[in-house]
């Protein structure tokens, strides 16, 4: 954990790659991570968590799988959404989004099962932030 404030702002300005989240800072045993989205990500499951978005640009799309059916949750600019543990979800951004995320320390961004990953997906748990945006 820094022992500074990350402007957001800047640490957004630090990176460009699209669904290759950065890791501002940790809460207990979370991560708080901050990605450029752009396109779809892919369907996936977290078995064992939740997962929580927080839209600071543009529009974010979650396309939810379940057992009444499909359905989509569109988070504009400023929205929160939690995806419950073991929904099978997609999210997906026509025009380009930056998103804020909270995840347990170590998950992986495409989940405990999913789908073919495609080349522009980042199958990572997070990266750091550059020296002087420095988180964990």
């Amino acid at each position: 954990m820094t022992d500074e404030p990350v402007p957001l702002a800047a640490a957004l300005a630090s990176f460009d790659a699209l669904w290759s989240p950065r890791i501002v800072t940790t809460v207990n045993d979370y991560d708080v991570r901050l990605a450029k989205v752009e396109g779809d990500h892919v369907w996936h499951t977290h078995d064992h968590t939740d997962e929580f978005f927080l839209v600071l640009e543009g529009e974010l799309r979650i396309a939810l799988r379940g057992p009444g059916g499909e359905r989509t949750v569109v988070l504009p600019r400023g929205s929160v959404f939690t995806v419950p543990r073991g929904t099978e979800h997609r999210p997906s951004s026509p025009s380009g989004a930056a998103i804020l995320m909270f995840e347990p320390s170590g998950t992986l961004t495409v989940g405990d099962r999913h789908d073919e990953v495609p080349d522009h997906v980042d199958a990572t748990t997070g990266h750091g932030l550059p020296p002087g945006l420095r988180a964990p």
